[in-house]
């Protein structure tokens, strides 16, 4: 089946009877025609039994090849056999799928002519790039820019993230500048929280095509070459942007961190300087309170001002000396 074809639609998209998702055959023009296509995509449910053994059915594709499509969703490669690119790359989950914005993995193996991809949850890149294929918003004239293009949605997605973080954090030290920051803690962790995401996810793919390209770039055909130089520099450019975030919500943490123990002590200063003011009028209350005889000033009237004087007198002294001793420390 050569045809451009689409099973559903987003989220909700149903497999065929060999649980085929999308097929499209791409003319010379780019854009998805049913007429003498020069190269195929099709894309499958790996939820779907019969997606499997219709994989495993295509012995156009090497052995070692079907074996990556179907592996179970574990470590991201990539890799180069027997003229087929393939590999597992990680995608966010379709936003209608999983509000949590975990993520997916995008199986792929594709020479010149095909292209075979896998999934066994909606992607939300993968599914953008068939929007634009099925509304012909976009010519893709062959795998490996196929490929690239799918790629770029992912990275432009995490960039779209990391500036609103971004955002979020100028906010946020506008707000510690202000001495407003006693309630940015919890805004601040679900930043780093989500940064940390980021930049694990930004990593992976900057790793897998930085490797490829310094292990097996003389052995790439020169449009899948093309692809992966551009791929590992957009990808390493926006690791550089996150470990530059990430280094601006360590520094924020940092700066909250020593607020809050400057506020902590200085609370504790304050105990410790009530704590020894009370300390000698706790003293002069327990001795002259004792109920025994020969207690100074029991039989005067003015006994208990004569007391309650002596007591602040000293709990003033006290902390006159403590405010001495604190200004020349």
């Amino acid at each position: 089946m050569s045809a451009a074809c689409s099973t559903g639609d987003d989220e909700t998209l149903t497999t065929g009877a060999d649980g085929l998702i999308a097929r499209f055959g791409f003319g010379s023009d780019g854009f998805a025609s049913g007429d003498n296509p020069l190269w195929n995509w099709s894309n499958y449910s790996l939820a779907d039994v019969r997606a499997r053994r219709a994989i495993e059915a295509v012995e156009t594709i090497p052995a070692v090849v079907r074996a990556a499509l179907l592996a179970p969703d574990q470590a991201l490669y990539l890799d180069y056999d027997d003229g087929w690119l393939h590999g597992v790359i990680a995608d966010m989950h379709h936003r209608h799928y999983n509000e949590s914005q975990e993520t997916g993995h995008f199986h792929f193996a594709f020479n010149d002519t095909d292209m075979v991809s896998a999934r066994r949850h909606p992607l939300q890149s993968v599914d953008d790039v068939r929007h634009l294929i099925v509304q012909r918003k976009k010519a893709i004239h062959g795998p490996a820019e196929l490929l690239e293009l799918i790629m770029r949605h992912s990275l432009e997605r995490l960039s779209r993230e990391l500036l609103g973080i971004g955002g979020q954090l100028d906010a946020i030290e506008d707000r510690v500048v202000a001495d407003k920051w006693r309630e940015e803690q919890a805004r601040l962790n679900a930043a780093r929280r989500r940064l940390v995401f980021i930049h694990r996810h930004v990593a992976a793919i900057a790793s897998l095509f930085r490797q490829v390209r310094h292990l097996q770039y003389d052995d790439l055909p020169e449009p899948v070459a093309d692809m992966v130089d551009r791929l590992a520099s957009r990808s390493e450019a926006l690791l550089a942007d996150s470990e530059q975030i990430h280094s601006r919500a360590r520094l924020l943490q940092d700066e909250l961190m020593a607020k809050l123990s400057a506020e902590s002590n200085r609370l504790l200063y304050v105990l410790s300087v009530l704590t020894a003011m009370l300390l000698p009028t706790t003293i002069v209350s327990g001795l002259f309170g004792m109920n025994v005889g020969g207690v100074p000033f029991s039989q005067d009237p003015s006994g208990f001002w004569a007391i309650s004087a002596l007591a602040v007198g000293l709990a003033a002294a006290v902390l006159l000396f403590v405010r001495r001793l604190s200004g020349k420390g």
